[in-house]
């Protein structure tokens, strides 16, 4: 089984009211976590890379991790450019191996953004791989993404029936909401997703598959554990599962899954630490670790996105 691309994905998602998992990656355990959790409830699954995780990881060695992910599981994997933001980036991961990519022109303006997101769908059409554009700056920072507060917009739904016929993109990243990172709201702020804005996109996009990004929970035990052990991270408030669950039965047909699994990564590596401090063979913390993801994404697909029995 090879590499698939979302188009199919997305339809049946649209149609059966759930989400699929764009989980970012940047090693083995990360990818076995995932797609170990992905086999045991039979999901299928985005794996996506950042340029930074590119760069630290190298493509190829990305590229056959995930490809090994399939011939393991035989589940419909995409392999996603997250964030790409020049066409030269989009095209080497379209030459590359990846099935899908995003390009990301929402810094620019509107009409650059078309131009932009319309030259990397005539190239990407071509070679049978699927695109993902935006509109709305999200803020927060993950990565090489860094956007302001006062920076950042919701998406204007007046726009996206335009965007979207002038570009042709296979999906759309919306801002309503969500941010980058792990302090996506101050302490004692209320988490709150623009579902009008959704509601609106959806009718000006009828059956169009739409993207959530920066949609880590945050969970707090991983934050406490980051905490408890030597960490100092402070007060760090996520996206409620449920606003991510009701997203998901409307338009959203993928979510983004970074810094909770960064958050769960980091914090049983230094409990393990914590707890075995003569040990030093890095498959006595990572193993453990690994579990984490696991576990965590396992929740994810059951009890937020829905597609559990979806592959």
């Amino acid at each position: 089984m090879a590499l698939v691309t979302t188009e199919e994905m997305f339809k049946k998602a649209y149609s059966g009211g759930y989400a699929i998992g764009a989980f970012n990656v940047n090693n083995m355990e990360i990818i076995q976590g995932i797609t170990e959790a992905a086999k045991e409830v039979n999901a299928p699954l985005i794996l996506q890379v950042s340029a930074g995780a590119r760069k630290y990881a190298n493509h190829t060695y990305l590229v056959k991790l995930v490809e090994a992910a399939v011939l393991e599981t035989g589940l419909p994997i995409a392999l996603h450019l997250d964030h790409g933001d020049s066409y030269e980036l989009c095209k080497s991961c379209i030459d590359g191996g990846f099935t899908s990519v995003m390009i990301d022109g929402s810094h620019y303006s509107f009409k650059e953004n078309i131009e932009l997101t319309k030259k990397v769908v005539d190239y990407a059409h071509e070679k049978g791989v699927v695109v993902e554009g935006e509109l709305g700056r999200l803020a927060g920072i993950e990565d090489a993404v860094n956007v302001s507060d006062k920076d950042a917009s919701y998406t204007r739904p007046e726009e996206v029936e335009e965007f979207v016929s002038k570009t042709g993109v296979d999906s759309l990243a919306i801002a309503i909401g969500t941010s980058h990172g792990a302090y996506k709201f101050k302490p004692g702020q209320k988490p709150q997703l623009r579902m009008d804005i959704l509601d609106e996109v959806a009718k000006r996009l009828p059956g169009f598959p739409i993207v959530l990004h920066g949609a880590s929970s945050v969970i707090p035990e991983f934050v406490d554990m980051i905490n408890k052990y030597g960490g100092k991270m402070p007060d760090a408030i996520g996206i409620p599962e449920d606003m991510l669950r009701e997203a998901a039965r409307k338009a959203v047909c993928k979510i983004n899954i970074d810094s909770d699994l960064r958050l769960a990564m980091t914090g049983t590596i230094r409990k393990y630490f914590a707890e075995h401090p003569e040990h030093f063979d890095p498959r006595q913390y990572l193993g453990p670790a690994r579990l984490s993801i696991k576990e965590l994404v396992k929740n994810k697909i059951v009890n937020v996105l829905g597609c559990n029995n979806k592959a």
